[in-house]
């Protein structure tokens, strides 16, 4: 059998993701959410939680150390010296560090601040994963995973997306219409990084080179759940989707997916009508907004089906 969890990342970053979650899961098509507990929008995400998971929405922590403030306080290693912590570049930087005992302290004191404050809600937590990928790296698999025994959560996102991606992943990316960037002046020389690569091409390889480096930490931290009682996925795909998503890619993920359970980490939201403010304000794009027209094509049940594919939230499983 192929079981399908649609998970979106990113509830409570701010209202217009959350409004174009919500839109996902009410048609049935996204069956899990992960929650950013620190984001601007985490209290109108709060306020949908409960009936979601009275129709059987597995909700999970969208574990995040890098944008925003930290959940715990007297914090000194994770943020900057204004409190903030230190952006998405920064802040994997030092999470690829080994044997920092502060650091490593600081992180588990912090993901327990995050699950304390979900679980103070009366939210049941189902899954971790990580506000960009966090958990994954080295300074924070171990203290995830013994967060996850502590508060008896059964799944952690491992984000090993294998060879078998569809080929067309790999294609390069049509430059963005200008009328969307914002970019004057030249049409040509507009369409040319300053690596001389065009703007496609080289937001392509940035994704490939971005995956790839997921996916080597995540085939790293798998050893870490075992005899740990925590479960992942049999699969996990949308590393290669990341901006990308369009309703021909997706027939193609779903023709090729494979037996057992497979998550697909997606992001869907609504554009704000302005540009935003704050930290989370870049989620927010048009990128998001195509990513939520695709999912809620009439024409996805259609192909679920035909492909023998069934949508399913995280099982609940006693640990």
């Amino acid at each position: 059998m192929k079981y399908l969890i649609i998970n979106a990342d990113d509830f409570g970053a701010n209202i217009c993701r959350n409004r174009g979650i919500a839109e996902a899961v009410d048609t049935g098509v996204v069956t899990s959410v992960s929650v950013l507990v620190n984001g601007p929008a985490f209290d109108d995400a709060l306020a949908r939680l409960p009936a979601w998971q009275g129709r059987g929405v597995s909700v999970g922590l969208h574990v995040n150390l890098s944008e925003g403030y930290p959940v715990c306080k007297g914090l000194s290693v994770l943020p900057d010296d204004h409190g903030c912590f230190r952006g998405k570049s920064s802040t994997h930087k030092l999470l690829m560090q080994k044997g920092n005992h502060e650091l490593e302290r600081e992180v588990a004191l912090e993901i327990e601040a995050q699950i304390g404050l979900l679980e103070s809600k009366a939210i049941r937590i189902s899954h971790l994963d990580g506000h960009q990928h966090v958990h994954v790296f080295p300074a924070v698999i171990g203290a995830a995973v013994r967060a996850a025994q502590r508060h008896g959560i059964v799944w952690l996102r491992i984000p090993e997306e294998t060879a078998t991606v569809p080929p067309s992943l790999y294609m390069k990316i049509p430059p963005t219409p200008l009328c969307q960037r914002g970019v004057g002046g030249d049409f040509h020389a507009s369409l040319r990084s300053p690596s001389g690569m065009d703007v496609g091409e080289e937001e392509s390889s940035l994704l490939k080179r971005e995956a790839n480096k997921f996916i080597r930490l995540a085939a790293a931290a798998r050893p870490f759940l075992k005899g740990s009682g925590i479960r992942t996925t049999d699969h996990f795909r949308g590393l290669y989707l990341k901006g990308r998503l369009s309703f021909p890619r997706l027939e193609e993920l779903l023709n090729d997916l494979s037996v057992g359970i497979t998550e697909l980490m997606v992001h869907p939201g609504r554009a704000p009508a302005g540009s935003g403010q704050g930290p989370f304000a870049a989620f927010s794009n048009v990128d998001r907004e195509g990513e939520l027209n695709v999912l809620l094509d009439p024409r996805l049940l259609k192909v679920l089906k035909e492909e023998g594919v069934f949508l399913t939230p995280y099982p609940e499983i006693q640990s």
